[in-house]
């Protein structure tokens, strides 16, 4: 592992925060291009992931200091830079890769090179999104420019400066006798959207995602319908419950953010409540109330499972621009990643690996793969806008 002068004097202070936007940019190429030997370690019978990154750190010192100690240019600083990177090494891969076999479990935390044969750049998703107005007609969200995009009835349709979309009601009160304009906004594959309610209510939306909702709330309650995944930031009115509609199952609240999740091609719809409460209720009319930090998954024969203590800040990874895994299987790894990349994905033999980790979602997919630190027994191959995995 052999550090260029230059390269130390950067992660110094890149650990001590002082370091600039382009001299990060320097520091992320050597990262990048640095192609040493991968190092591999076997985790015992009985060994933590916590106990194996401790390994990898001493490992990563020991070859520091011996990098020093050879070339004979110690420096009053240089002990404390072989620490920072030996952090710097382990951040910037920022996952551990926990593999399952049978019949046989072998867990391995590896440092890998970057992946051959990925050169295909296969760009993140961003805001892209379809409105279909009460009357049919459509608007690509993405190509309008800002301002005024529509107005229905009383209500204005707002596209803001940062791409939000905004319903205000303008002018006179709605009363229930009104009619209800309702409005669809849908995103594609690699896309994702936030809307901000006439209620106030916001609404991010996941890719391959929909909202149907009425541009104004009258009556009782305020009711959407949804697909695919969405965040609710709920404002709050106890004379007029909120309703969301997904699926075959409905969730009621007052005020309050939770998350649902009801692809088709999940095993189940998660509603995952981070703030308030909520009632949860299947086709078949059984109903669960949530406390925050609980996550309600909703089977297809409609059986409703609770569980508490659930990682909220993974339910909701996507709405802050990361990828969070906790001993994810690889095919519930790939679903996201064909959603967002809008690619297809093929698995060529069994394939049974669990990954834990963080990445961001603003990078192309060669580079995902890259830090997710592939280990030889499984390998992903790009083909145009498909992603063949095998073991």
């Amino acid at each position: 592992m052999q550090i260029p002068e230059n390269i130390l004097v950067l992660i110094e202070k890149y650990q001590a925060g002082r370091i600039t936007a382009d001299e990060k940019t320097l520091l992320d190429k050597w990262y990048h291009s640095f192609n040493d030997n991968e190092i591999e370690f076997t985790a015992g019978k009985d060994e933590t992931e916590q106990q194996i990154a401790e390994r990898i750190k001493s490992r990563l010192l020991n070859t520091i200091h011996r990098e020093y100690a050879e070339s004979g240019t110690r420096r009053k600083w240089q002990i404390p830079v072989a620490a920072a990177a030996a952090v710097l090494v382990l951040l910037s891969i920022g996952i551990y890769v926990m593999v399952t076999s049978k019949p046989t479990k072998k867990e391995i935390a590896k440092i890998a090179a970057p992946v051959p044969g990925m050169k295909t750049e296969i760009t993140p998703g961003g805001n892209k999104a379809l409105l279909v107005l009460a009357d049919g007609s459509t608007i690509i969200l993405d190509s309008t420019a800002n301002g005024t995009i529509s107005e229905q009835g009383n209500i204005k349709v707002q596209k803001l400066s940062n791409g939000l979309l905004a319903y205000t009601v303008n002018g006179k009160l709605i009363s229930e006798k009104d009619e209800a304009f309702f409005n669809t906004i849908s995103t594609p594959r690699g896309g994702q959207y936030q809307v901000t309610l006439s209620d106030g209510t916001k609404v991010w939306l996941n890719a391959a995602s929909s909202i149907r909702f009425p541009v104004v709330f009258i009556g009782k309650e305020r009711r959407v319908e949804i697909t695919g995944e969405a965040y609710f930031e709920v404002a709050k009115n106890k004379a007029m419950p909120f309703k969301v509609k997904a699926s075959s199952s409905e969730i009621e609240v007052l005020g309050t953010h939770f998350n649902v999740n009801s692809y088709d091609d999940e095993a189940s719809m998660r509603t995952t409540l981070l703030e308030g409460s909520v009632k949860v209720s299947a086709g078949n009319q059984q109903s669960k109330f949530l406390k925050p930090g609980q996550q309600a998954g909703i089977s297809k024969e409609g059986r409703i499972d609770v569980m508490s203590g659930v990682d909220t800040e993974e339910a909701v990874a996507w709405k802050n621009g990361l990828f969070i895994f906790n001993s994810t299987d690889v095919k519930s790894i790939m679903r996201q990643i064909s959603r967002w990349y809008d690619v297809d994905v093929e698995y060529r033999g069994n394939v049974n690996l669990h990954f834990t980790g963080q990445l961001t979602r603003n990078e192309n997919v060669a580079r995902v793969f890259e830090k997710i630190a592939l280990t030889e027994e499984v390998h992903f191959k790009i083909d145009g806008k498909k992603i063949i995995v095998s073991p």
